[in-house]
């Protein structure tokens, strides 16, 4: 789904996104109208323009309340360090700029319903700065990482992460466990951020390692 107020942006990513091979079922030119989309249709990602009227931030948080197994990825044109944070706080899984290549906006999405972050590389450093030079009084829901990272995983999840040890792609797990894929991504991202780990190849990497303890 896409949500901005602006007609030749979402047409832009419209096509954009066609050309990718993806299906937009639903556009929305505020943010009341994208949660009721997202609410009825139940995309896999909504596209979410931060400074639509109504305001892209309260639809995102919305939308990840009430929809835990749709992504949320703010596109916008603001380079501002608040807007990033607060997109960040809300929920939403990706941050990607209106600039940037509309030929890269599809495979972006793709990624975040793979478990990773949609950023570009300089918001990532935006993001491990801004990390650094927090407090610990401003972290308040960090702790120290346990000795193991998957003992905190439910049966499913550690079979999951199992399946994709072995090389499987969200299809091929959803299709060994008789579940839809949307499942398959949503304990995908349980997994992801019960770990502290990126994206899907540091859960298998870290995984490795701790079986190798």
């Amino acid at each position: 789904m896409i949500a901005d107020d602006h007609a030749p942006t979402r047409e832009m990513v419209r096509e954009a996104l066609q050309d990718g091979g993806c299906e937009v079922v639903a556009e929305a030119r505020t943010a009341p109208e994208a949660v009721v989309a997202a609410q009825e249709h139940r995309p896999d990602v909504c596209l979410l323009d931060i400074h639509m009227p109504g305001s892209g931030l309260l639809a995102a948080a919305d939308i990840t309340q009430s929809l835990p197994e749709t992504a949320v990825v703010m596109l916008t044109a603001s380079r501002d360090d608040e807007d990033l944070f607060a997109a960040l706080r809300a929920g939403a899984s990706g941050y990607l700029p209106k600039d940037m290549d509309p030929e890269q906006i599809a495979p972006s999405l793709r990624g975040v319903l793979a478990g990773e972050a949609a950023l570009p590389p300089w918001l990532v450093l935006k993001v491990m700065e801004q990390f650094r030079t927090e407090q610990p009084r401003r972290l308040p829901s960090l702790r120290p990482k346990p000795k193991h990272a998957t003992s905190q995983l439910t049966p499913r999840e550690s079979e999951i992460l199992a399946l994709m040890s072995e090389g499987m792609s969200t299809e091929e797990i959803a299709g060994r466990l008789f579940v839809a894929q949307v499942t398959v991504r949503t304990h995908i991202s349980t997994i992801l951020k019960k770990m502290r780990v990126p994206d899907r190849a540091a859960a298998v990497r870290l995984a490795a390692e701790e079986a190798g303890r």
